[in-house]
């Protein structure tokens, strides 16, 4: 690691376990979750079986990746905004950003399939179980950048907390709006409100 910049073998860790996760969620979103074998997302990834057990322990793991690694990059990213940058602003950057490669226009069949593939018991549990960690992780950021104690103070945590609803809902409405819509625009909206607190929609 050179300047605190991954090195070439931190990038190309980095790639294969996200390629391995978007082959995960992709196949599973195909053929559903039962239907999926290790096998079958380590050739689609370009890699070994042995490989990808050395990335992940199971099919849900992997699938839940990309969301969980998202939250803690924007707390990366959060840490990296201009200190001048008001908080909520600052948050809203950072959240959004990992989302750049989201679709704009997003195909109806897909969202379908995913609205369906996060019913999966195993999905629901590895989510819930890796809650934890990113929502400590965004607590520290705020932390940091506030100058409050992410153990001891209640600020950090409820901002931490109100972002991360913030993603839930706008990804549930993402999943059920008819017609479908763009996700960013609709997680920027989300946390716009939030940063406005929350104003009644008859006053404005």
């Amino acid at each position: 690691m050179t300047n605190g910049q991954p090195g070439l073998r931190e990038r190309k860790k980095a790639a294969t376990r996200e390629a391995l996760s978007w082959a995960a969620l992709r196949l599973a979103a195909e053929r559903g979750l039962e239907n999926v074998r290790v096998e079958d997302i380590a050739a689609a990834a370009g890699v070994s079986p042995r490989t990808y057990n050395n990335y992940f322990s199971s099919k849900a793991e992997a699938i839940v990746f990309r969301h969980r690694n998202r939250i803690l990059q924007a707390a990366e990213a959060l840490r990296a905004r201009p200190a001048e940058e008001p908080l909520w602003e600052a948050l809203a950057q950072a959240l959004v950003e990992p989302f750049d490669g989201a679709e704009a226009e997003p195909d109806q069949r897909w969202i379908a399939a995913i609205r369906l593939l996060l019913r999966e018991p195993s999905l629901q549990a590895e989510l819930s179980r890796g809650g934890a960690r990113t929502r400590a992780e965004l607590t520290a950021a705020v932390a940091a950048r506030t100058g409050t104690d992410a153990d001891r103070d209640l600020y950090p945590k409820l901002v931490a907390a109100a972002a991360l609803s913030a993603l839930q809902v706008a990804n549930e409405h993402y999943l059920t709006a008819d017609p479908v819509v763009p996700f960013k625009p609709l997680f920027a909206e989300a946390l716009r409100q939030l940063a406005a607190g929350l104003p009644d929609p008859s006053s404005t």
